[in-house]
Formats: structure tokens, sequence, C-alpha cells
């Protein structure tokens, strides 16, 4: 079945095929062996969509807008170089950022004079496009636990102008110790076993990949995301994302706080328009999963999107 798609570790096609029944895994496959079109994000701190679509259009870039978002811009494989090399983009007004991780972070109700944390931010797009949708206004987190990340994350950041955000270097399972109740809005892109970025032919895309590294990296998820959920405000909303396809980095994570925190919070429906999606499983090998799972949204791979979990969480009373 996957030798058109080339080789993938043992076991990874026969779980991939459950994850995304009833979507023919063969499909998903193909997608995951398919170069997309690259994407950049204009930077509004410094410019808008329309002022870089004509900068683009004088160097000869044909740059197409998201329908659904129109500071994502796609370019052709052949001119992202050219994008990179612009004045522009050493300029910081672009950043180059594939479209799912922008909606990931634009799911957050986010707006001008919130408190917000980005809890694991490096390498700082998605901190940026917080930074952009709070106008200069309010207060911005930024917290990263890897050293190298941690500074990787500040130079974005200032090479981007986003000079008004907050920096932290601490993991973040332990913030609510210091910052309990205290956001309105919290962003975890949660580290993970990025198998949305594995490519057949590519050895070392899938080096790290087993059933161990899943279950290692679920239990750190599990700890994150019960910290955000201490760290927010009562009313506060906060959003979970990987780009990971297992649902014990994904649904069962959620699963975990629901059954830890109960009706102190509840997930919320979202909505992407133009790409393959698919609803939070319910199910995952036998074990039954809260109903309210299924509000959470998986991308699927496909020609202008990578493969990315996304699930929205409302806190409704204080956690202590």
């Amino acid at each position: 079945m996957t030798e058109s798609f080339g080789h993938w570790p043992e076991g990874f096609v026969e779980r991939l095929g459950e994850i995304v029944a009833p979507h023919p895994v063969e499909m998903v496959l193909e997608q995951l062996a398919t170069e997309r079109r690259p994407c950049f994000r204009v930077n509004r701190l410094k410019t808008t969509p329309e002022l870089m679509l004509k900068a683009l259009g004088r160097l000869g870039i044909d740059a197409d807008p998201w329908p659904h978002k129109p500071d994502a811009l796609f370019v052709a494989p052949t001119q992202r170089q050219a994008v990179l090399d612009s004045d522009m983009y050493r300029g910081g007004l672009l950043y180059s950022q594939s479209l799912s991780s922008q909606l990931a972070a634009a799911c957050l109700p986010v707006r001008p004079g919130m408190h917000v944390l980005d809890m694991c931010a490096a390498p700082g797009g998605k901190t940026l496009q917080l930074a952009a949708m709070m106008q200069g206004e309010g207060t911005l987190l930024a917290n990263e636990a890897v050293r190298k990340r941690f500074f990787k994350l500040r130079s974005v950041l200032a090479q981007q102008g986003a000079d008004t955000v907050q920096t932290m270097l601490q993991d973040g399972r332990w913030l609510w110790r210091r910052f309990a109740n205290t956001f309105d809005a919290i962003l975890v892109d949660a580290p993970c076993s990025t198998e949305a970025r594995m490519r057949p032919g590519e050895p070392a895309s899938q080096s790290h990949w087993s059933l161990r590294k899943i279950r290692e990296t679920s239990r750190k998820q599990k700890g994150l995301l019960r910290s955000a959920i201490r760290c927010l405000k009562t009313g506060g909303c906060l959003v979970y994302a990987t780009c990971s396809f297992a649902p014990e980095e994904n649904e069962l994570v959620i699963q975990d706080a629901i059954r830890h925190y109960g009706e102190i919070i509840s997930t919320e429906p979202i909505s992407i328009q133009g790409l393959p999606t698919m609803p939070g499983l319910t199910r995952w090998r036998g074990r039954h999963l809260a109903e309210q799972v299924r509000s959470a949204v998986r991308i699927l791979p496909g020609p202008y999107s990578d493969a990315m979990f996304i699930c929205l969480i409302r806190k409704h009373s204080s956690t202590g």
C-alpha cells in the first residue's frame, strides 16, 4: 500500500489509517510526500498585506493571499528563495510560516488590551502573530523552556519589531505556581513528535519517531495543558495545538484535562475554512473519549496545508 509513497516507520501507516478514517490513508500519505507552496505571513506590526503584494510584485514575485486570511501569502516554490533574499524579508516585514501554523494562533480569541501567554513560544512565529493581533496593547509573555531556543526566540522577536513582548525561560509545566488565574488567553503550541513533518525518503525526518517517544511526549503535554488551565483567568480561553497526528498527543491530552478539571473547562467549536479537516476523535483503539473532544479540529495535509491539531478550551471557574 505504501510503496508508491516511499518508506515509513513500522507501525506508522497502520496507525495513520485508523486516525484519518474515513479519509483514505493513501491520499494523506501522498500529500505528506508532496511539496507544498511556500507560505509567508505579513508582519502587521510593520506593514499591510496590500503593501506587501505591491512590493513583491515589483520584484516579479506573484504572491497569492489565502482567501480566508489575507495576510497569509503563497508563492511558487521556485520563488521562495527570492522572497528570503528580499529586503522585505530581511527587514522583518514577512515571516516564513505555514498556513496551518498561522491558523492555530488565529483560533485564539485575542484582542488589544488582553494579558496573553504563549507557553511554548520558540521559534516565535505564533508569538509574533499574537503580538500583531494585540496591536501593541496589553501584555504578551512569551515563554520557552529550552535555553538555545529561548535565545532564538528573542532574536526573532527583535528582528520582527515585537519590542513589547516580554520573554521568560521556564518549564511551562510549572508556570501556574507564579501565574495562577492570570491570563485572558493562552497558546499552548506543545512540543510534539512532529509527525506532520515526516517525509518519505528523508530518514532524518523519521529518525525520532517511535511509540515510546509519543508516550513520553504525551506525558509532558498533559503537564503543559494542566498548567495552562491553571494559569487562565475565569472566562479565559486557550488553544492547545500540535503538528502530530497521534491521538496520544492530541485527543487523549484533552481527555486528561477534561477528566482532571471536569466542569471547570469546556471545549468550543472551531471553524477552519477552505482546508481538509476532520473533528477530534471520540474513540481510539477501544477507548471512549468525552463527546466534547469532537469540537477539536484536525487539519489534514493538503495542497495548502500541513497537518495540525487544534483545540479551543474555555475556563469557567477558578482552579484555586
